[in-house]
């Protein structure tokens, strides 16, 4: 294989397109620089030291800074995209790229990648607003404008963006809502809970800020504790409650013991012992936005919000709570989830008054983010 064909396979890769086809106009008007581009992509492209996707996210990064380059932007955008990166990384790109080459270029350029996000099918990002709670302020991401209003609630660590590949699909006919739990996000630094029923509190008190009188709510792992906390505390305000891959009963040593390794390690030394207990060792392989997003948010984490979260999961007391829950119930297990296994969450379900239980397949415990497909089906069917 020569230069040129490496170039050819090189440009195969990146841009998941033919270079004959893709850059048809530009042999009509030289083949010569045709013939040099692809040459050159199969020396500087063929190179390993950076991945294909590393390489996409630099050049759309360095075209929005030159500018005037919107044919050359739309065409690496679109390869960006075929090398898995997310148009919320894109966006934040053109956000980044505001503080270092002007606020000017980086909207001219989020203009192109906007125009190629929604030719290639996809939806604008979410409506963030800020919520003011009792004693911190927190972020709330909103998809649809219209129907029954459904709030998500994350797992210990993450942050709102961890239902974002489920949102879209359940906002077709409902108003779905994501929040920052206190610790996270945009609530990082905020007060330390002391109970469960603070947390349960804070979910009201979103619930008041978006004028919501009832809401469908939904919770995975530690979200799912926030959310039956509430369900025992205010009843009233819950139309519906879906828990995933949750418990009702603490494992207080081991959830201490987790408090203590981010103390004594710091937050990198928790991403070995956390990930492969969220995600299949597949998805680990593969390494996709999901995983790359939780282990990013793990290393990013506070110590000091991480630790009092793991306390405050302690603290939950519903067993037994939610006998005669009025409202419908769904309990959801991964069938490979080794931290709330199916037999868990089945007995869960049988504590929890008319409660229908649902075993997803090949589905881990970080089920939004790996199998986000299975999920947003499971709850639109049940909230249906």
């Amino acid at each position: 294989m020569d230069r040129f064909d490496r170039g050819e396979h090189e440009f195969r890769g990146l841009i998941g397109a033919e270079p004959q086809d893709t850059l048809a106009e530009l042999r009509l008007r030289s083949p010569q620089m045709y013939d040099l581009i692809i040459r050159g992509m199969g020396v500087t492209m063929a190179q390993a030291e950076l991945s294909r996707t590393a390489r996409e996210i630099a050049t759309v990064a360095m075209l929005v800074t030159i500018g005037a380059a919107d044919p050359q932007l739309d065409l690496h955008t679109r390869a960006a995209l075929n090398q898995g990166v997310t148009p919320a990384e894109l966006i934040a790109l053109c956000e980044h790229v505001a503080m270092y080459a002007g606020v000017p270029r980086a909207l001219n350029g989020l203009a192109v990648i906007d125009r190629v996000l929604a030719d290639e099918g996809f939806p604008r990002p979410a409506a963030l607003r800020r919520v003011r709670l009792t004693d911190h302020e927190t972020f709330v991401a909103q998809r649809g404008a219209e129907g029954p209003p459904v709030v998500l609630v994350h797992a210990i660590g993450l942050d709102w963006r961890m239902w974002e590949p489920v949102m879209a699909e359940l906002a077709d006919t409902r108003r779905v809502f994501a929040y920052d739990v206190r610790g996270h996000g945009l609530a990082m630094g905020a007060p330390a809970a002391r109970t469960t029923g603070d947390l349960a509190d804070d979910l009201v008190k979103v619930l008041d800020e978006l004028a919501l009188d009832r809401a469908h709510v939904v919770g995975l792992s530690f979200g799912g504790a926030v959310a039956q906390a509430t369900a025992v505390a205010y009843p009233e305000r819950i139309a519906s409650l879906a828990l995933l891959g949750t418990t009702d009963q603490p494992a207080e040593d081991l959830f201490e013991s987790r408090a203590r390794a981010a103390e004594k390690d710091g937050m990198a030394a928790q991403v070995p012992a956390t990930l492969p207990r969220w995600f299949t060792t597949e998805a680990l392989a593969v390494n996709g936005w999901g995983v790359q997003y939780a282990r990013e948010r793990l290393l990013r984490g506070n110590v000091a919000d991480w630790a009092a979260s793991w306390r405050v999961f302690k603290t939950l007391d519903v067993q037994g709570k939610l006998g005669s829950f009025p409202a419908p119930a769904l309990v959801v297990a991964g069938s490979v989830d080794v931290a709330g296994p199916p037999e868990a969450m089945r007995g869960l379900a049988g504590r929890i008054a008319g409660a229908r239980f649902e075993e997803l397949p090949g589905t881990p415990h970080m089920m939004s983010l790996e199998r986000p497909e299975l999920v947003a089906r499971v709850l639109g069917d049940f909230i249906e």
